[in-house]
């Protein structure tokens, strides 16, 4: 950015990936306000760190330090409806906007930028590799997609020129980045709102991969196809147990549902890994994460520590909402996941029919946009036959306006086990009166509201 801001004035603030500009702005000692639709534990953190946030959609309460183009920079989340009433005053006042992903695109200038990309597995793959670059190379920054349990944060700040970030698909938003190294877990078809076919989604997967600095590195799943041009970029391949470059082999489950197992690298192998989280997905997205730490290493002419690797692994604590466990006992079990697409539904109902095995698997699903509901009917319903009984919660619009004839009880007519419609606030009291053994909350909206009264009931039960 060519001009100096004294404020930072944030459209969406209360969103995972704005928050953590807003963090990052707020420790640098800018004035940071903005506006979100609703309250939440996200937005109050940031009034508690400074930062100044209003609910209502009104040019008024812009505050009156911000009322100047001169010296406040403006950042918008895509999630803005076009007709938002502030967003077209400060269109009009003349004001620098500026898109979260272009943000990124400034902060990560100068750095060693290592980029999760994919249509799931992103976040959990991006927080661990700024934790192992923490507590085994020592250094690194990051912006992230989610609450990292060990940091409590969405934003870390470290020593050295590493920066982790979440290259998000969603409106193009990974073409601002041009990475050092970069992962891409997953290219099946989301977001045809914006993209129209998957195939125009997995062309500009390729764009993104293009984008990578000459000298540096793609680190793509074993499966994914991609076209990528290895004239002046390295390309390697990472699997659970599948071959590739990068490999988890010789995985063993132990009491309690943690995993012991090998990473083989390019040039050697970390023996007996233990991730700190459960989940059997999540074997995947460490060795992604620990190719990245290879690969970054390599470019900074440094070697990697197998020990400290080892230890970090073990240590890692997850992020909030990701295969997150509230209750685990011989009688209950309650975890609740993030998943809102059909392929990140299966990976965390396989996962847990690995740990859990013979269990009944009560699924509850709190579908995310009208549009994805639309698209995904078919797929949402035979994975979540893959539970034995599923509770579906209401769609969860965020930006969108309903669609008519598009309800979650069109994914529920299509179930083939046993299912019932409930009410979010209704979760709670319900599962009370049920018979359950495991139960999982699935979604993206606002279903993560209600897990502590969940988790109430059933350690009641168990």
């Amino acid at each position: 950015m060519e001009r100096e801001y004294k404020n930072v004035y944030f459209l969406g603030i209360g969103g995972i990936g704005m928050s953590a500009i807003a963090r990052y702005y707020l420790h640098e000692g800018y004035r940071v306000a903005g506006y979100d639709r609703t309250s939440t534990p996200l937005t109050r953190q940031l009034e508690a760190e400074g930062a100044e946030v209003h609910y209502d959609d009104d040019p008024a309460l812009i505050p009156a330090a911000m009322r100047s183009a001169e010296d406040t920079l403006v950042v918008l989340t895509p999630a803005i409806p076009a007709d938002h009433r502030e967003w077209a005053w400060l269109r009009e006042q003349g004001y620098t906007i500026e898109k979260r992903s272009q943000m990124l695109g400034h902060l990560s200038e100068g750095k060693v930028v290592m980029a999760v990309a994919g249509t799931h597995g992103k976040t959990t793959t991006s927080t661990l590799a700024a934790w192992l670059n923490h507590a085994a190379a020592g250094e690194g920054s990051a912006f992230l997609g989610g609450i990292s349990r060990n940091f409590s944060s969405n934003l870390v700040l470290g020593e050295g020129r590493r920066l982790v970030v979440e290259a998000d698909e969603y409106d193009r938003s990974f073409l601002r980045l041009y990475p050092d190294v970069a992962v891409i877990t997953a290219t099946d078809a989301d977001h045809l709102d914006i993209y129209g076919t998957a195939e125009a989604m997995v062309e500009a997967f390729g764009q993104f991969a293009a984008q990578i600095k000459r000298g540096g590195a793609l680190i793509l799943k074993q499966g994914v196809a991609l076209d990528f041009d290895t004239a002046e970029r390295k390309l390697y391949r990472y699997s659970c147990d599948n071959g590739g470059d990068f490999e988890a082999t010789n995985i063993r489950l132990m009491e309690g549902g943690r995993y012991l197992y090998d990473i083989v690298l390019p040039d050697g192998k970390i023996e007996d890994c233990e991730l700190g989280i459960l989940g059997r997905v999540h074997i995947e997205n460490s060795v992604a994460a620990v190719a990245m730490l290879w690969c970054a290493a390599h470019i900074e002419h440094k070697s990697l520590d197998y020990d400290a690797v080892r230890r970090a692994l073990r240590e890692f604590g997850g992020v909030k909402r990701r295969m997150e466990v509230y209750v685990n006992t011989p009688k209950q079990v309650y975890i609740d996941d993030y998943a809102h697409h059909p392929e990140e539904l299966r990976a965390t109902i396989e996962s847990l029919r690995g740990i859990f095995p013979g269990r009944r698997l009560t699924a509850i699903f709190q579908p995310h946009l009208y549009t994805r509901t639309r698209d995904f009917a078919k797929e949402f319903a035979e994975v979540l036959s893959l539970a034995d009984e599923v509770i579906m919660v209401p769609i969860y619009p965020a930006r969108e306006e309903p669609i008519e004839g598009i309800t979650s009880e069109l994914i529920g007519g299509m179930l083939s086990v046993e299912w019932r419609l409930a009410e979010r606030e209704e979760l709670a009291k319900l599962v009370a009166t049920m018979d359950t053994d495991v139960v999982v909350t699935f979604g993206a909206g606002n279903i993560d509201v209600v897990c502590e009264d969940v988790a109430r009931q059933l350690k009641m039960k168990s």
